[in-house]
């Protein structure tokens, strides 16, 4: 089976924004506690954090990573996190029935975020509270000295404001599940005069205003219509949220499901283009995708404890998926459609880093290791960084649920051009045909040569890296890829995951 590619150097979709490669950490089961922060851990540093969990993110070179909340956000106090910790309150967590000792909070996590060389993107709470908690929150993390906030933060050890720049209007605010959700209307109002008071504070902030949950939302689109009617001259981006499953265990139809991702992209792009030509706007608002993975496999596992049959625990196992090679391909799929959309898609946060549906897994006490879902994030984080290329590409298809003749070839491409590289980042959707690949290079000036090829495959799609054996899916250097003159060759094996590096 053949699929040929054509790439060419002046045909680009757009620079991608290196935030593209983000990631989100919630209070929500041991994402934070014993995942990021386990004092007493071997490899614990002075503030609690543990040290080997802190080199697997710092690897990933994340721009920056949301917090606290998700859901957890929607019913947040954050004046509960400042301040000495034994004078700190525990408070019981409606979103996720659970408790939190509030032992990291702003102050800690801007830290740990210093440590593993990324940077805060914060969330307000506007479900149980309002503009004026928002305003105050907002000052006390970026606020002088010499005003009431600003002095309780130094009071608090810090007196050189954190300067955070990305701030999230509330989570999820159209869904039902969210403590004070609201009707677009409602939180359209809310999200524009909130705004509109932290840009008094300070116009250089850029704001993500929510958008829908997911696309099966009985208000999706006319949600985002609503709410950027309000609020489009006030905000940078409109949020998007989306997570997949192979509950059916039908990989052919789980591996179609970034089409519907790329239609959701496509629609809410669409709505932008339509408020802002009816608003007359010169303004560029965009997409943060701020939360996005595969998020199934623990369902049945977390019912109890969210059904509150387990009374009122802190940090429980919850949400914690074990990811299996058919999840790389997943994740592979959905890393290139956001390199494909990268003109309208500026944000996108892996959900979430730690434990928590997440590409790290932490035994407290023990050990840390990589999910097989870490391997296509790492080699596009580190690697997708440049400008997107608007690939020409011809392959086979499948009709599937989503979408009729699905590609089995799925690509994206990327030029460097500062370090003169081209990467390609290639999944094989087919079960048991080899791809012959080929891809043409063209403008670019001459032969290249391949400088990386690594390779995911595995016999077994439900393989998982455990504690047991955590090395059980690692990317090999792979074999048979070659340029000859302008073009490209080489085999991609049936469900295979592919990143191919040429310097030109």
């Amino acid at each position: 089976m053949r699929a040929s590619v054509t790439a060419h150097r002046d045909f680009t979709i757009s620079r991608i924004d290196d935030r593209l490669y983000c990631a989100f950490l919630e209070h929500l089961g041991r994402a934070i506690y014993t995942g990021i922060y386990e004092p007493g851990h071997p490899t614990a540093d002075k503030n609690g954090m543990r040290g080997d969990v802190a080199q697997l993110v710092r690897d990933l070179r994340i721009p920056y990573v949301r917090y606290p909340g998700g859901n957890f956000v929607s019913a947040y106090n954050w004046e509960d996190g400042v301040g000495p910790r034994e004078q700190r309150p525990t408070r019981l967590d409606l979103a996720w029935h659970t408790s939190d000792s509030n032992a990291v909070g702003v102050h800690e996590f801007y830290d740990w975020c210093e440590t593993v060389g990324t940077k805060p993107m914060l969330a307000i709470n506007l479900g149980s509270r309002g503009l004026d908690e928002a305003r105050n929150f907002v000052e006390y993390v970026n606020g002088p000295t010499g005003s009431y906030w600003g002095d309780l933060r130094k009071k608090n050890g810090r007196a050189e404001p954190f300067d955070v720049r990305l701030w999230c209007l509330g989570n999820e605010m159209d869904g039902p599940w969210q403590v004070g959700h609201k009707t677009a209307d409602e939180y359209g109002r809310l999200a524009l005069e909130t705004a509109k008071a932290l840009r008094a504070f300070d116009k250089s902030l850029e704001l993500v205003v929510c958008g829908s949950s997911n696309s099966d939302m009985a208000t999706y689109p006319e949600w985002e219509r609503v709410v950027l009617e309000h609020t489009y001259d006030a905000v940078d981006h409109i949020s998007l949220h989306m997570y997949f499953n192979n509950r059916a265990n039908h990989t052919a139809n789980y591996l179609a499901l970034n089409e519907k991702l790329d239609r959701y992209i496509g629609t809410i792009a669409s709505t932008i283009s339509f408020v802002k030509a009816k608003k007359r706007s010169k303004r560029n608002v965009t997409i943060s995708f701020d939360e996005w993975n595969v998020w199934y496999h623990s369902n049945a596992a977390d019912r109890a404890t969210l059904d509150g049959n387990n009374g009122w625990p802190h940090a429980p196992r919850l949400l914690e998926d074990a990811y299996n090679f058919e999840d790389v391909l997943q994740v592979g799929c959905i890393l290139n459609t956001f390199i494909r959309r990268s003109d309208v898609v500026r944000i996108a946060c892996i959900a979430q880093l730690v434990n928590v549906i997440a590409p790290i897994l932490t035994e407290p006490g023990g050990p840390a290791w990589k999910q097989t879902i870490y391997f296509p994030y790492y080699f596009a984080s580190v690697f997708g960084r440049g400008t997107a290329l608007n690939l020409t590409v011809d392959s086979p298809g499948y009709d599937a649920d989503v979408a009729d003749n699905v590609p089995y070839l799925d690509v994206s491409g990327v030029h460097d051009e500062a370090a003169g590289t081209l990467t390609f980042f290639a999944v094989n959707r087919h079960a048991s045909e080899t791809l012959e690949l080929s891809i043409d290079l063209l403008g670019f000036g001459g032969p290249g040569r391949v400088i990386d090829h690594q390779v995911l495959t595995h016999a077994d799609l439900k393989v998982a890296n455990t504690l047991a054996n955590p090395d059980a899916v690692a990317p090999k250097t792979g074999s048979g890829v070659a340029i000859d003159g302008s073009k490209l060759t080489g085999r991609l094996p049936p469900y295979s995951y592919q990143m191919i590096r040429v310097q030109l």
